[in-house]
């Protein structure tokens, strides 16, 4: 017998074992504009998290290292992000004062446990996950959590200090301090910002009518951010408006590579983390996989929801293993690197080096770095979140998941995030519960010539006297088995000639117990009254159940392979 041998080319990831010279040009270029995106976004959004900026550095270095080895996409960008800065701060804020030694330990805790439970999902395959929320409690929670943090950076702009234990404290708060305004840290952050929507709304026009290519003014004008952070740094410093004028700035970043480690979370911290790394983990999973998916698409390529499960739960590790806080892939980031020309995960690994080199050698640079330009950049990034596009769409198409996308933002605003996620998800299943309870049952008749059976109320058919031929669109299960038993008790009371009712269950994919029951029952109460109930169209694994029950063994004989079959019936009329 042979042994297979180990290769240590198999453990590499499978595009590093295919890895092609003509892909390099392109991961490096991608890798070096999407670093220069990177740095003021991994500052930004620790100012956001209620960390120190160095923290977010260290969460865009090994987290985008180990998502190259074990994720599935070629182009998706893994690091610190808006709406997982926010759930951080606001899983974090009962527990420790933003910016403390605490508060820091136990980002890099939740961090861990996030990425602990994403490993987990991982090795059970639960990549189905993927799924669990639907696209309108996802726009929603992203749209309130965008307004959220969009008012939570307005003190920043005004330079002022105000409580931010929700939202409408935070708004009171800047209410009051208004008369407090910093107007010099004012002028910095409405430059910022008014620069930065220019740009985004004008500039890649305007580099195209100067002559350069229409991908290479989209991807100049993604960098904005960066100008944007070095302008005002040279303002600052210049004038000194950090001591004349009062400015807040980033001040001292600690200069060096993260130091490698990992603090074991206590059960009295698990117990207080579960829930938020929890939702960061969905959130954060759903999110990346719908941006893979959406870029794969377009090179005909396709993601594993259990490798992204794999991929986003060892980065979320290294993150808590370098010093960082919860990562998952960045909308923006990744269409730029798809833009870029990103042709695999080397982009990321590249990102990262640069990313190792500026924080090694170049976070000096940093110390003028005004928190208005940051919450200036923060405001332009979120407000692109907000969605109205969805809103408008499912109002015209399904007025019940319009309203759980606004009961989510609503939630979120005004109950925090946690609640406002869990309330999207308890809104979003009793709309499928309430659904499937009204399942669409039709009555169905022969087209004429053929055996194709359709709707009497929609088409023109043919039926046979005495014949109720019902088909129910829904499984049945607890929920609906009523609704069924009385919608035929109520075809029958209309029509007192019915002597046989059919069920055409070719929708009906499960029959749970408390249907089991009914029928059961449904199908003794016809008899007494001399009315034959059959079944037809009923789909194998249903059937494999059913033909062992007690309804199963009473309806021999009376189970059809096709409507056709059951109107054609010897002594049908």
């Amino acid at each position: 017998m042979t042994t297979p041998s180990f290769s240590p080319a198999s453990a590499l990831p499978q595009w590093l074992r295919h890895y092609q010279k003509a892909w390099l040009a392109g991961d490096i270029t991608a890798g070096l504009i999407v670093t220069v995106m990177l740095i003021p976004q991994s500052l930004a959004y620790a100012l956001l998290a209620g960390l120190p900026p160095e923290v977010g550095l260290y969460a865009s270095i090994l987290p985008i290292v180990a998502y190259a080895l074990l994720g599935s996409s070629m182009t998706l960008a893994v690091g610190p992000v808006a709406v997982a800065s926010l759930m951080t701060a606001s899983a974090l804020a009962p527990f420790a004062v933003a910016g403390t030694t605490e508060y820091v330990t136990l980002a890099v805790q939740l961090s861990l446990i996030s990425g602990a439970m994403l490993l987990a999902f991982g090795a059970l395959r639960l990549g189905f996950l993927a799924y669990f929320l639907s696209h309108p409690v996802i726009s929603g929670f992203i749209t309130g959590s965008a307004v959220v943090i969009a008012i939570g950076q307005l003190k920043h702009l005004l330079g002022v200090r105000v409580p931010s234990s929700s939202t409408w404290e935070t708004l009171r708060g800047l209410v009051y301090a208004l008369p407090q305004t910093n107007l010099t840290t004012l002028a910095l952050g409405l430059g910022s910002l008014v620069f930065l929507v220019l740009a985004r709304r004008y500039l890649s026009g305007w580099l195209v009518r100067v002559g350069l290519p229409a991908k290479v003014a989209d991807l100049v004008t993604k960098l904005a951010p960066m100008a944007a952070v070095l302008v005002s740094i040279a303002v600052v410093a210049l004038w000194r408006l950090d001591i004349n004028a009062k400015v807040s700035v980033v001040g001292v970043v600690p200069q060096g590579l993260p130091q490698l480690g990992l603090e074991l979370p206590g059960f009295t911290t698990i117990g207080q983390l579960w829930l938020p790394a929890l939702l960061i983990a969905l959130v954060g999973f759903v999110e990346s996989v719908s941006v893979a998916q959406s870029l794969a698409l377009k090179r005909q390529q396709r993601i594993a929801p259990n490798k992204e499960l794999l991929g986003l739960g060892a980065a979320n590790v290294a993150s808590a293993l370098s010093g960082g806080y919860p990562v998952t892939g960045g909308f923006a980031r990744s269409v730029v690197n798809f833009a870029a020309g990103a042709n695999t995960p080397l982009a990321g690994v590249v990102s990262a080096a640069l990313m190792a080199v500026v924080i090694a050698s170049m976070t000096g640079a940093f110390y003028y770095l005004p928190h208005a330009a940051l919450a200036a950049t923060i405001i332009v990034a979120v407000v692109s979140l907000v969605d109205f596009d969805t809103l408008k769409e499912a109002w015209h198409y399904d007025r019940a998941d319009a309203l759980s996308l606004i009961a989510t933002a609503l939630g979120v605003i005004t109950m925090g995030v946690e609640v406002g996620i869990l309330m999207g998800v308890a809104l979003s299943l009793g709309v499928l519960v309430w659904r499937s309870s009204r399942p669409h049952m039709a009555v169905v008749g022969r087209v004429p010539g053929t055996e194709h059976f359709r709707n009497v109320e929609r088409h023109t058919v043919e039926t046979v006297p005495g014949l109720l031929a019902l088909r129910v669109d829904e499984s049945l299960f607890f929920a609906n088995a009523t609704a069924l038993e009385d919608r035929i008790e109520a075809l029958i009371h209309q029509d007192p000639t019915v002597r046989r009712v059919l069920l055409v269950c070719s929708a009906v994919n499960q029959v749970d117990t408390t249907a089991l029951g009914v029928l059961t029952e449904l199908n003794t109460s016809l008899a007494k009254r001399g009315i034959t109930l059959e079944l037809a169209e009923v789909k194998g694994p249903v059937m494999d159940r059913l033909q062992h029950t007690a309804l199963g063994l009473a309806l021999q004989g009376r189970v059809f392979q096709s409507v056709h079959a059951a109107f054609s019936r010897p002594g049908t009329a």
